[in-house]
């Protein structure tokens, strides 16, 4: 949607879709940097994120560009009308900017299919309970696409300007490959720890209603073969190990050593990083020789001033010594097949000592390993856990 042309060659990809007998809907974000445009102005009309009024001016442009790729199918001699969230309606709830999507009428969108229309809906927004427009956050159209899919029983096509999901960033390693299929427990880590090809809560969305996500390039024409598959880990008929390598640059270590035993220190210190909004990563608690706790988290770079500050203010931890480190990067390695695997630490620790890169922390879940390391040796650490887990052959 970045251009009058790209919006053309979008409702050609939809057209063919309808022409081979499909009945189509589609959802639809904002022309490229009008979101970005429509928040200056209402920033430098002392308007910002989190207000109904800024939410309203967002909303924009999702609505124009529903209005557009409406007139392009009809160029195409199809039939088809733009859908506004208000008239569904899509109902969410929550603060302005970051709303939730609570339900969707799907009478009007199956009334439209019934008709020959395709129905084209402005994504990234709801109403909410006090009948006002709200947005759903960046990347917010994947997430309005994924609950469109899930009321009215399809699966949905989210098409980007990648052609699916690869088993790392082929700018970091050119033997990266395309990955056909994957669960979308493996993509909300993947997403979640640094890969951008999906907004994070549009794919949780999918796993919850059972949707099957398809991404693909919209580079490329209807029906052309690539794009990748998310798909409920059990449609899976074999799990790899390893699926992919995603990283995170601008990370940041804090540490808190010698807090008093028990857990109303740690859960200060967290609620005084979700006073400060500072993102929280990868956690690691150990004893202290000298009695107490040590408490380690990581934080977005960006953060860390505010969650510093926050620590420096916070009563009751008896004299802790805070500390940070900065000039890091997460490097991650995700599976389904991770499960009770040791062997899969073991090529891990392997590999980052015969690089000589240091591992500053680590974190796991059952299906991902997280380690902090050196910014200037992400990339090294990327390329050669990619090639150890065997992804260049994928």
């Amino acid at each position: 949607m970045g251009s009058p042309e790209a919006i053309a060659r979008s409702a050609k990809i939809a057209a063919g879709e309808a022409r081979a007998g499909r009945q189509v809907a589609v959802v639809v974000s904002a022309m490229s940097g009008e979101t970005d445009r429509l928040l200056g102005v209402a920033q430098n009309l002392g308007g910002g994120l989190g207000e109904p009024e800024t939410d309203a001016a967002l909303a924009a442009g999702e609505q124009a560009a529903a209005a557009f790729m409406a007139l392009a199918l009809k160029s195409e001699g199809l039939k088809a009308r733009a859908v506004l969230a208000w008239q569904l309606p899509i109902q969410v709830d929550g603060a302005p900017g970051a709303s939730k999507i609570t339900g969707i009428d799907p009478a009007l969108l199956e009334a439209c299919l019934a008709e020959g229309v395709i129905p084209v809906v402005a994504g990234y927004q709801g109403v909410g309970p006090d009948g006002r427009l709200a947005t759903l956050g960046r990347g917010g159209t994947d997430l309005s696409a994924a609950a469109i899919a899930a009321a009215i029983g399809a699966e949905c096509d989210i098409y980007t300007d990648v052609d699916g999901v690869f088993t790392t960033d082929p700018r970091v390693a050119d033997d990266a490959r395309r990955v056909a299929r994957i669960s979308h427990e493996e993509m909300l880590e993947l997403a979640a720890q640094g890969a951008k090809v999906l907004q994070t809560r549009s794919v949780e969305y999918a796993k919850a209603k059972g949707v099957t996500l398809r991404v693909k390039s919209s580079f490329l024409p209807a029906g052309a073969s690539g794009g990748t598959e998310v798909v409920p880990v059990g449609a899976l008929a074999e799990r790899r190990v390893v699926s992919g390598v995603a990283y995170a640059r601008d990370q940041a270590r804090l540490s808190l050593h010698g807090l008093p035993d028990g857990a109303a220190a740690p859960a200060a210190v967290f609620a005084a990083m979700a006073g400060a909004d500072a993102h929280v990563d990868m956690i690691v608690q150990s004893r202290a020789r000298d009695g107490g706790v040590n408490l380690e988290f990581s934080v977005e770079r960006r953060d860390l001033g505010r969650a510093t500050a926050a620590l420096e203010a916070l009563d009751g931890l008896d004299g802790a010594r805070i500390a940070h480190e900065t000039d890091l990067a997460k490097v991650s390695v995700v599976g389904t097949g991770l499960r009770g695997r040791a062997d899969v630490a073991r090529t891990l620790y392997a590999v980052l000592q015969g690089e000589g890169i240091a591992a500053r922390m680590v974190a796991t879940s059952e299906i991902k390993i997280s380690v902090l390391v050196d910014s200037e040796l992400l990339e090294r650490a990327v390329r050669a856990l990619h090639n150890a887990y065997g992804l260049h052959q994928a």
